[in-house]
């Protein structure tokens, strides 16, 4: 297995990677919508907040050496699910047909408070 760290996504908050390898799978680990050049959230607002996560995402991708296009599954957990087609629309500015798997979920509370998180699993 071997560890994928971009120095322009936020570092782990915890004990864990941003992304790893494993037999060419790319598991990256959920994504807060902090910007790194601050170490704050991108913004208050869940459309800031979906598209700096996505950012995050691609940033990690890229050290991988690899698109959003290969991603095949996503995972969004939202505080409030309300805010569904506002993600919606940020996410489609980022993916193009064909789409990848995906689920999203409203949950109680998430880390830092955010508004999002998103996590993807990306194929070599």
């Amino acid at each position: 297995m071997k560890v994928i760290n971009s120095t322009k996504a936020p570092s782990a908050i915890g004990p864990y990677s941003q992304a790893v390898d494993k037999d060419g799978f790319i598991f990256v680990s959920g994504q807060l919508p902090i910007d790194e050049t601050t170490g704050s959230f991108a913004g208050e607002d869940i459309a800031s907040q979906a598209r700096q996560s996505l950012q995050n995402i691609k940033y990690i991708l890229e050290e991988a050496g690899l698109e959003m296009k290969d991603i095949s599954k996503t995972t969004i957990l939202l505080k409030n699910i309300e805010d569904f087609a506002v993600v919606n629309e940020i996410y489609g500015q980022f993916f193009s047909a064909p789409y990848p798997a995906r689920a999203t979920y409203e949950v109680a509370r998430l880390p830092k408070d955010a508004l999002i998180e998103i996590e993807a699993i990306a194929k070599r």
